[in-house]
C-alpha cells in the first residue's frame, strides 16, 4: 500500500510508505523552479528530437535499429528487439510512434498539460532506448537511464501543475465541482 501525506502548515514536507517503509522528505523552497526546469528541457528535448525527425529528409526508419542493434551489443531484450524489427507491422507502427511520440511528449511537457501521462510514455521511450543502447562497458547507469528517471520525476512531483496548464485543467469547474473530483482517475494523467 503506498500513502503520501502533506500538511498545509508543511507543504515543502512529504512522506510516502511503500511495502511497510516511510520515507520523510522536506523540498527546498527552490525546489519548485528545479522541478520546472527538468520538465521544460525534457519537453523541450523531446520535442526537437520528434520535430527534426518528422521534418527530415529522409523519413524516419526505425527498422535498420530494431533489427541490428540488440545483436551487437549483448542486450539482455535481443531477441525482443530482434522480433520487432523483423515483425513488419511493429516496424511500421514504430515509424510512426517514434516521432509523433517524441513531439506529443515534448509538447505535452512544455505546456505542462497531460503532464503525468507525457512524462509515463517518456519515461517507457527511455527504458527501450536503454535496452536498445544497452552497453555496460562503464555501468549500468547511462543517460538513457537518467532521463527515465528524470520523466518519472517530473510525473511524482506533479510538474504539470508549476506554470502548467494541468492546474488549470484540475480546477475546472463542473457545476460546483472540479473536472479531478469528478473523475478522479484524471490525477493520475494530469499533474
Amino acid at each position: 500500500m503506498t500513502t503520501n501525506a502533506t500538511t498545509p502548515e508543511s507543504s515543502n514536507t512529504f512522506e510516502s510508505t511503500i511495502g511497510g517503509y516511510t520515507v520523510h522528505g522536506k523540498a527546498h523552497s527552490l525546489s519548485a523552479w528545479f522541478v520546472l526546469s527538468l520538465r521544460l528541457m525534457m519537453g523541450y528535448a523531446f520535442a526537437y528530437s520528434g520535430f527534426t525527425k518528422l521534418t527530415a529528409a529522409e523519413p524516419f526508419a526505425a527498422g535498420g535499429y530494431l533489427a541490428n542493434v540488440a545483436a551487437t551489443n549483448g542486450n539482455p531484450l535481443a531477441d525482443l528487439f530482434a522480433w520487432m524489427g523483423s515483425t513488419p507491422w511493429f516496424v511500421e507502427f514504430a515509424n510512426v510512434a517514434v516521432p509523433w511520440g517524441e513531439l506529443f511528449i515534448g509538447l505535452g511537457l512544455l505546456v505542462g498539460a497531460l503532464t503525468r501521462l507525457a512524462a509515463f510514455f517518456g519515461a517507457l521511450m527511455m527504458l527501450m532506448f536503454y535496452f536498445g543502447n544497452w552497453d555496460v562497458a562503464h555501468g549500468v547507469i547511462n543517460g538513457d537511464f537518467a532521463y527515465m528517471l528524470v520523466f518519472l520525476s517530473v510525473a511524482a512531483f506533479g510538474a504539470g501543475r508549476i506554470l502548467g496548464l494541468d492546474a488549470i485543467i484540475e480546477q475546472y469547474d463542473l457545476g460546483g465541482e472540479t473536472l479531478v473530483e469528478r473523475y478522479p482517475v484524471l490525477a493520475y494523467l494530469l499533474g
